[in-house]
């Protein structure tokens, strides 16, 4: 319900902006993300393990005051990361890919500063809530020369996003399905068209019912580069 609610009014608030402000925008935003899922409680990640995927969406803008706005947006977004140990050419091979999809809902506080007419640079940071909709799972590898593969769907828990409790039925086969945490944005916006980058720091474990306490440090990150157009 939660989810449903901030989904909500962030089209509400992304749709109806240029009716009520006149600096008020809507952006139709789309763009790559290289995706990975951290390994310590420090939240490292193993750069060698990154994922590209992608994200589009619509953005609102709503100027709260000369330099400051509010921009909330509903996105399609695909996140994960991969697992390589050995080359294909080696006698025992092994690689998992994890990519997992999620509609996310961020909501961000910008600061704009101008450059010319109609044209700003910007950063700011805020919130982020998502929920796990799909997404594919892929093995492949060799064990003594004897090649195996499979392929299956992500499956998501029904873990209460209100809650940071442990749910029943989660572990390394099924990942949660909300995922939240903050994320930054800067970048340029000339006239009508906007280029961003972005990254997203997720704080919920990926898999909420192991007993083991390294799945803890499994966390989503999310190095995005985005480029918009104004509605």
């Amino acid at each position: 319900m939660l989810l449903k609610r901030l989904i909500y009014l962030s089209l509400i608030s992304c749709l109806s902006v240029p009716s009520f402000s006149q600096t008020g925008a809507a952006w139709l935003k789309g763009g790559v993300n290289f995706a990975n899922v951290s390994y310590k409680s420090n939240g490292e990640v193993d750069d060698a393990n990154m994922l590209t995927s992608f994200h589009v969406g619509i953005m609102g803008d709503i100027t709260i005051a000369k330099v400051l706005a509010i921009q909330p947006g509903i996105f399609f977004t695909g996140k994960g990361s991969k697992i390589q140990s050995g080359s294909p050419n080696d006698l025992t091979y092994y690689k998992a890919t994890a990519n997992p999809l999620y509609i996310e809902v961020p909501v961000n506080a910008v600061i704009k500063l101008p450059l010319a007419s109609e044209s700003n640079i910007f950063f700011g940071a805020g919130p982020y809530i998502a929920m796990g909709v799909g997404g594919k799972r892929k093995i492949e590898g060799k064990y003594v020369n004897v090649a195996y593969s499979s392929k299956e769907k992500i499956e998501f828990s029904n873990d209460d996003p209100s809650t940071f409790n442990n749910e029943e039925g989660t572990g390394l086969g099924v990942m949660r399905r909300f995922d939240y945490g903050f994320n930054g944005t800067a970048g340029f916006e000339l006239n009508s068209v906007l280029i961003a980058v972005n990254y997203g720091y997720g704080l919920a474990k990926l898999q909420s019912g192991s007993n083991s306490t390294d799945d803890n440090n499994n966390k989503h990150r999310v190095l995005s580069l985005s480029v918009g157009f104004k509605l």
